[in-house]
């Protein structure tokens, strides 16, 4: 897996005209199955909130925890970008080109895909999928955020990234994990297979959208550069969610330029913004801060 990118703000101005909304951890939709404990930002499954469909290309943002020997069995996809960022504990991932789904604990490497901490997977659902996400491990429960994004094209050839993205180099600033297609909309099948993202070392999918991650130390800042320095094509009116996962007991809080706190669970909608602006987030806990933007147009 290769190592990601450090987003540095370059060039970058104070965010001038940008609205900032509060989506509070308790307002999200929730629902705890006994295997499966999962809060919602966006409309998903029995949970349903027209003022909540997507943001931007942003469609689910699910924070979930799995308990042991538990996990989604097979089922379909098609027609959304489909990834996981692990917080803690582990994994398993088999899908459909992989050894046809193959279940049993002992396939090979090419037959399944375990993600843990600082591991990132992603599937282009495209012209249909099936894959199975199950936490295999014997004791530890598994925490995840699942996100899903539109694509900018529908009947995609289903593809498989991973990224692993180390927490020093979070702790340095934002690292890009995710960012365009280089290609774009009329990529050819050559440049499809050949999946080269807008910003080297990161994984490509198919929007115009970037994800970045920081780990923010109490009584520091992290700088997230809207647009990517380029990265993207729709330069005005930016959508940037930002969350904050429930990682450390509340013991995290981040601060926003506007000066609205956010506690674990919390989440912000950033809407207004332009390319190049830059957003700053200040760690005001007792805790460092993993911090989650996904910037789209």
């Amino acid at each position: 897996m290769s190592a990601p990118k450090t987003t540095k703000a370059v060039m970058s101005q104070p965010l001038k005209h940008a609205k900032i909304v509060a989506r509070r951890s308790g307002d999200r939709g929730h629902a705890d199955h006994g295997w499966l404990n999962t809060y919602h930002t966006f409309s998903f499954a029995s949970y349903f909130d027209p003022q909540f469909k997507n943001f931007g290309v942003l469609r689910v943002l699910n924070e979930d925890r799995v308990a042991p020997n538990t996990g989604f069995p097979f089922h379909n996809h098609r027609d959304a970008e489909i990834f996981s960022y692990i917080l803690s504990g582990e994994l398993t991932h088999r899908d459909s080109m992989m050894g046809n789904g193959v279940t049993s604990p002992e396939a090979s490497k090419d037959q399944y895909y375990r993600i843990r901490r600082g591991d990132v997977q992603f599937t282009t659902g495209g012209s249909g999928i099936s894959h199975s996400e199950q936490n295999e491990h014997a004791t530890e429960t598994v925490h995840f955020l699942q996100i899903w994004a539109l694509p900018w094209k529908s009947g995609l050839t289903p593809r498989y990234h991973d990224l692993t993205i180390d927490d020093e180099k979070k702790r340095q600033g934002f690292v890009t994990i995710i960012s365009p297609l280089k290609a774009g909309r009329e990529a050819s099948p050559t440049q499809e297979e050949a999946a080269i993202p807008v910003v080297p070392g990161t994984i490509p999918i198919h929007a115009d959208m970037l994800m970045g991650a920081s780990i923010v130390p109490p009584d520091s800042s992290a700088t997230w550069t809207i647009g990517g320095n380029g990265a993207v094509t729709s330069k005005k009116d930016r959508r940037i969610y930002i969350h904050l996962p429930m990682t450390k007991r509340g013991k995290t809080k981040i601060r926003l330029p506007d000066g609205m706190v956010l506690a674990e669970g919390d989440g912000a909608f950033v809407s207004g913004a332009d390319a190049g602006e830059a957003l700053e987030i200040q760690s005001v806990g007792v805790a460092e801060a993993e911090v989650v933007v996904l910037d789209s147009n």
